[in-house]
C-alpha cells in the first residue's frame, strides 16, 4: 500500500541523499500530510515516543525491541518499508553513542522464562515421585501388617481379629498424621 501514497520529493529510503533519521522521518510524514495524532490513533503509540523519534531523542524510547516496534509501527502507518527504516533507526541509534539492546536481551529473557517453567515442572514431577514412593511404602507396610496378621491368626499367636487398644491408638495417630501430610502435599501440588 505504501507505493500508492503520493508524496512530494524523493524518499530517502529510495536513494536520495540521507539526512539524519529523525528529520527524514518527519519529512516523510509531512509530505504525506499525516498528523502525529493520526499515527497515534492507528498504532496506539504515544505521541511523546513519536516526537522522540523525530527529534532523535532515543533515550526517551523504551529501548530494545520495543523501540524497533515503535519505528515499525510509525513507518508502517506512513506506508514506508519497515525493514529499511528499522535498519536506519538502528544505525542512527548506534551513531548517537548509545548501544541499542538487540533481540538477544529479549531472547535471554524468554529463555529464562522457559527455564523457570521447566524447573517448576521438574519440581512438580519430583514431588509426585516422592508422593508415589511414600504411597508405595505405605502400601508395603500395610501389606506386611495384613500378611503378618493373617499368618499370625492361622498360627495362633495373633489371638483376635481386631488389634488391641494400644495398636489401634498408634494406628489412628499414624493415620491422622499421614492424612494431614498427604493433604498438605496435594495442596502444594495443585498450587
Amino acid at each position: 500500500m505504501w507505493f500508492c501514497i503520493p508524496f512530494m520529493g524523493v524518499s530517502p529510503a529510495f536513494g536520495a541523499a540521507m539526512g539524519n533519521f529523525g528529520e527524514d522521518l518527519r519529512t516523510e510524514r509531512l509530505n504525506r500530510g499525516v498528523a502525529l495524532e493520526d499515527i497515534t490513533a492507528v498504532t496506539k503509540i504515544s505521541q511523546r515516543h513519536l516526537i522522540a523519534l523525530e527529534q532523535e531523542r532515543f533515550r526517551l524510547l523504551p529501548g530494545g525491541i520495543l523501540s524497533k516496534g515503535i519505528v515499525r509501527g510509525y513507518v508502517g502507518a506512513l506506508g514506508l518499508d519497515p525493514q529499511d527504516w528499522t535498519e536506519r533507526f538502528i544505525k542512527a541509534y548506534n551513531d548517537s553513542g548509545q548501544m541499542l539492546e538487540d533481540d538477544r536481551g529479549w531472547t535471554a529473557f524468554a529463555s529464562n522464562v522457559g527455564k523457570s517453567r521447566i524447573l517448576r515442572r521438574e519440581a512438580a514431577i519430583m514431588r509426585l515421585r516422592w508422593a508415589g514412593a511414600i504411597l508405595f511404602l505405605l502400601a508395603v507396610v500395610a501389606g506386611g501388617y495384613l500378611t503378618a496378621r493373617y499368618y499370625g491368626m492361622r498360627a495362633g499367636w495373633w489371638t483376635n481379629l481386631a488389634p488391641n487398644e494400644r495398636v489401634y491408638a498408634a494406628l489412628h495417630t499414624a493415620w491422622s498424621w499421614l492424612s494431614m501430610r498427604a493433604s498438605d502435599l496435594l495442596a502444594r501440588l495443585r498450587g
